[in-house]
C-alpha cells in the first residue's frame, strides 16, 4: 500500500515539475515576444507551434532542436512563407529551451 501512494506522489509531482516547467519556458517565449508572431495551436504572422512540432517544414526540411535553435537566434525565411522571422536577443540557453518546448508541443 505505501509503495502505490509513495508511486502516485512520485507521478504526481514529475507532472507537476513537468508542467512548471513548460508554463516557465511559454513565460520566456512571451517574455522574448515570440507569441507577437506565433500561436501554439494557429497559424498568427509564423506557423503555429504545432505544425513546427510535427517535425517537418512544408518543404519536407526536417526540424531539430538544432536546427530550430539556429533559425531563433539567427532568423529565417522562406521555411513557412514569405515574411521573415527576424533573429531573436536570446543566449544559446533560452534558444535552446524554446526550441524543445516547442517541439514538444
Amino acid at each position: 500500500m505505501k509503495k502505490a501512494v509513495v508511486s502516485c506522489f512520485l507521478a504526481f509531482g514529475l507532472i507537476f515539475v513537468s508542467q512548471v516547467q513548460a508554463n516557465d519556458v511559454e513565460a520566456l517565449a512571451k517574455s522574448k515576444n515570440c507569441l507577437s508572431c506565433h500561436a501554439i495551436d494557429k497559424k498568427l504572422v509564423g506557423p503555429a507551434y504545432k505544425d513546427v512540432a510535427k517535425g517537418k517544414d512544408p518543404k519536407g526540411g526536417k526540424i531539430t532542436v538544432e536546427r530550430l535553435v539556429n533559425s531563433i537566434k539567427k532568423g529565417s525565411m522562406g521555411k513557412w512563407g514569405p515574411i521573415p522571422m527576424p533573429p531573436n536577443a536570446v543566449t544559446d540557453e533560452e534558444a535552446k529551451q524554446l526550441a524543445e518546448w516547442v517541439l514538444s508541443l
